[in-house]
């Protein structure tokens, strides 16, 4: 499966390659964490520890930027440990049958001056896609490494994430909200 995305990557890479700049993660000082809201208990905190993804920037007509971001869903951890396998299920995430959850930018315009960046981004999770917006921050560290700060919301009933007797939102909270902290380093 590793293969076959990182073929994904490696394609999309000499497809857009022409003129533009490719910025890929460095995975070892990224982090992509999540938090669910619970009535009477602590959130729901996790974080997934493989992810991958790109961003490819088309610095001449600004016309073919792109970002592209996975993550492995069997790979989180989170602080109810004793539930992760519930979360796992297809109650949730149903994680064998959806093992990634992708994000994909598609399109966006950018100003190297500007470190805010608001965009949509194609959400994708057990199989189903949804708009979301997405409010970035852009911190330049050097001219080949840079800092994205990222936060994103969504409904986890949009995505049936938690069904049957889990689908109740007043002990479970509906909104998940997702932070990614990602350094990019230029190729």
């Amino acid at each position: 499966m590793k293969v076959i995305f990182s073929l994904f990557f490696i394609f999309l890479y000499f497809e857009q390659s022409v003129a533009n700049d490719l910025w890929t993660i460095d995975k070892n000082i990224s982090s992509i964490e999540f938090e669910v809201p619970v009535l009477f208990a602590n959130n729901v905190n996790g974080k997934f520890n493989e992810f991958d993804g790109f961003v490819s920037l088309d610095l001449s007509n600004q016309n073919n930027n792109k970002a592209l971001i996975n993550v492995r869903i069997d790979s989180l951890d989170i602080n109810y440990n004793r539930y992760k396998d519930l979360v796992l299920s297809e109650f949730f995430f149903d994680a064998k049958k959806f093992p990634l959850g992708i994000i994909d930018t598609n399109n966006f315009k950018f100003n190297y001056e500007d470190n805010k960046i608001n965009l949509t981004g194609e959400l994708t999770i057990k199989g189903k896609s949804q708009n979301i917006p997405i409010n970035i921050e852009v911190i330049k560290l050097a001219s080949v490494l840079v800092q994205v700060k990222s936060e994103i919301s969504f409904s986890r009933n949009d995505f049936k994430i938690g069904t049957g007797n889990w689908k109740n939102t007043k002990i479970l909270k509906d909104r998940i909200k997702i932070k990614a902290n990602i350094f990019l380093f230029k190729e």
